[in-house]
């Protein structure tokens, strides 16, 4: 059975009081002085009402309460993973994420046919100054092989055409 506690020692909080019941008929308030309720985002220790501390300073919070911005009961905001090998959700558009895909084009007919690449290079240069897309490289990356194999392919015609010109103007005998 349950001793009584002895008279100079102080009552376990563990065990309810004799009674059943508090003094004053209410309920135990734990943590905060009775009539008090702790508020949340509260200032600090030592900096007044209103001011953040300053750049490198901890924030440090009252003991036994949430992190300043958080209340209690609430859970970071959830983002879902994407599985392995799946993309995520698609970017809204107009956001001036992602890559130009002129830019794209300009690169890939740069080695397919290359005048194509020359024009789709500079459109793309247009567009990327005023949307705010990513592929300026790639673009010019585009433009420089176009014109490159565009002058490799304008000296094999003309190599060609002075060759077939040279070979047709012999003297038959």
């Amino acid at each position: 059975m349950s001793q009584p506690p002895e008279p100079d020692q102080p009552p376990s909080p563990y065990e309810p009081p004799p009674g059943g019941q508090p003094p004053g008929g209410q309920p135990p308030t734990y943590g905060h002085p009775q009539g008090e309720q702790p508020t949340y985002g509260q200032p600090a220790y030592g900096q007044p009402q209103g001011e953040q501390p300053a750049y490198g300073q901890p924030a440090y919070e009252h003991p036994g309460q949430p992190p300043h911005g958080q209340q209690w009961g609430q859970q970071p905001p959830y983002t879902p993973q994407v599985p392995y090998g799946q993309y995520g959700p698609p970017s809204p558009p107009g956001r001036g994420g992602g890559t130009n895909v002129l830019a794209i084009l300009s690169l890939v007919f740069a080695f397919v046919f290359a005048p194509a690449g020359i024009a789709l290079g500079h459109l793309a240069k247009r567009q990327l100054r005023t949307s705010g897309e990513e592929g300026d490289q790639l673009a010019t990356w585009g433009l420089i092989l176009s014109y490159i194999f565009t002058g490799i392919y304008l000296l094999a015609c003309c190599g060609w055409l002075a060759l077939a010109l040279w070979a047709g103007s012999g003297t038959h005998t």
